[in-house]
């Protein structure tokens, strides 16, 4: 799968500075991270990406088909950083349902809830009320939400967003174990989240793309003398100080 947003500009209506100009990116296979503090354009280039919203110019792609239609859409899934439990439904009802508004049929959406489900690590909540469920177990209905109608590339925004440790592990652990057969998009302004993990590293700074490859070139910008355990946040402090970012 090559997901493509080629020369893409995007301006909101009351600001006339762009969030993203000229902006050219293609999804590398696996699990990818995407940093950029905030206000850097991570949010409105998942949006893109997801055919949620079009650029004033340029063009998304996936595998030379164009954002909006439905065979995109088809493949490719979006996860916004909220996620609004349903009282009265449990977790399995929860994804079902989300299937059956992207097209699915019933008894279809039904058996793929299942499967999303275990996916994620959630088979033994399936029944729970997804009220019920802590911020973490919602967070992964989220994504079998995303993954339910079979999707290949998943935009995850910022995910991991008040999660406790112990929940950002679980999740960690489960989009590594995706990323064998989806590619991931995972937006956040923490630099703990996955950045030595990821298979690749993508870094934006006011709507420009500053640094994008392997996890291992990214970390190559880490400054002599870190501290043990903090490649991935002196490498980004670099890049980020190299580029002009106010602090």
């Amino acid at each position: 799968m090559t997901l493509e947003l080629s020369s893409c500009t995007y301006t909101y209506r009351r600001r006339r500075t762009p969030v993203l100009q000229d902006l050219s990116y293609c999804l590398p296979a696996g699990l990818t991270v995407l940093l950029g503090p905030n206000g850097a354009g991570k949010s409105t280039l998942l949006k893109l990406a997801a055919s949620v919203t079009k650029p004033q110019r340029g063009s998304v792609t996936l595998n030379g088909t164009a954002s909006g239609t439905r065979s995109y859409r088809e493949k490719v899934a979006w996860m916004p950083q909220d996620i609004t439990p349903m009282p009265t439904l449990s977790a399995r009802e929860y994804v079902a349902y989300v299937g059956w508004l992207k097209g699915m049929k019933r008894s279809e959406a039904w058996n793929s809830a299942k499967e999303a489900l275990d996916r994620v690590g959630l088979s033994d909540k399936a029944d729970e009320k997804s009220s019920r469920l802590s911020g973490g177990q919602l967070r992964r209905v989220g994504v079998a939400s995303a993954l339910v109608h079979d999707a290949q590339v998943l935009l995850l925004d910022e995910p991991t967003a008040g999660m406790d440790p112990h929940q950002r592990r679980v999740f960690r652990d489960i989009l590594n174990e995706l990323a064998k057969d989806v590619q991931v998009l995972l937006s956040t302004h923490d630099v703990a989240d996955l950045a030595e993990e990821a298979d690749h590293v993508t870094v934006l700074h006011k709507g420009r793309i500053i640094q994008t490859g392997s996890t291992n070139e990214f970390l190559l910008h880490t400054p002599l003398h870190t501290a043990p355990g903090r490649a991935a946040e002196g490498a980004y402090t670099a890049l980020l100080t190299r580029h002009g970012a106010d602090y």
